[in-house]
């Protein structure tokens, strides 16, 4: 700390509703800049299950047609 912030912590004492007040406001600050990282987060991640999802699907439906097309015997080896 600084001597600014003893100073100032001396002149209102350690239990003052102002500096609670204050400190509160910053740790509501704080807390909303981590929701709004953890909401953008969640999107990009459900972006990227609908992605994968997708990717999947079209993978699965070309591994079909491969067997199909190589007979259901040569697909068993």
């Amino acid at each position: 700390m600084i001597k600014d912030d003893l100073e100032r912590i001396n002149k209102r004492g350690p239990n003052d509703l102002e500096e609670n007040i204050d400190q509160l406001k910053k740790q509501v600050e704080f807390l909303q800049r981590k929701c709004r990282q953890a909401g953008e987060a969640i999107l990009d991640l459900e972006l990227q299950k609908k992605n994968l999802s997708k990717e999947l699907d079209r993978l699965a439906e070309e591994n079909s047609n491969l067997m199909t097309m190589m007979g259901k015997d040569n697909g068993k080896k």
